[in-house]
């Protein structure tokens, strides 16, 4: 019943939309997961399309990730065109499951939006500036394969 790791990777594979373009690859997506999970833990992140189109059209910036497997597409075909209007980088993962687990919750997200300070409050300036070198360092690489795409 399990199946092998490599059967689950093909199956997230076949699940991929095709406009789930840039994807992260292995590395990236590593690293992207690890950003939004450090994001969830200081408040940092806006789960959901719903808060995400909310907080691009209020002028808030940050990196927006989104999963490639969402079925039916149409739900957030809308959010790369807002993100592109707005100069916000996005990137596409593999699952919705994964990006879920890290943002610290249990129900499977189609859309992060990682922000650079926490809507309320502040961190302290390690924290900040911890939190910022992992941020600029993603979204260097996803302006990268961006840039390699177009």
């Amino acid at each position: 019943m399990g199946g092998s790791d490599s059967e689950v990777e093909k199956k997230k594979v076949l699940a991929l939309a095709p406009i789930a373009k840039p994807l992260a690859g292995k590395k990236l997506s590593k690293r992207t997961l690890k950003l939004v999970r450090k994001a969830a833990q200081h408040k940092c992140l806006k789960r959901g399309v719903k808060e995400v189109v909310k907080s691009i059209r209020r002028g808030h910036k940050g990196l927006c990730v989104i999963a490639g497997n969402i079925s039916p597409i149409d739900v957030i075909t809308h959010v790369p065109i807002l993100c592109e209007e707005s100069d916000i980088p996005y990137v596409y993962v593999h699952s919705k499951e994964d990006l879920a687990t890290a943002g610290a919750t249990k129900r499977p997200t189609c859309c992060v939006l990682v922000l650079t300070k926490p809507t309320k409050g502040d961190l302290d300036q390690g924290e900040q500036e911890k939190l910022k070198s992992d941020y600029d360092q993603v979204a260097a690489e996803v302006t990268e394969i961006t840039a390699s795409l177009f």
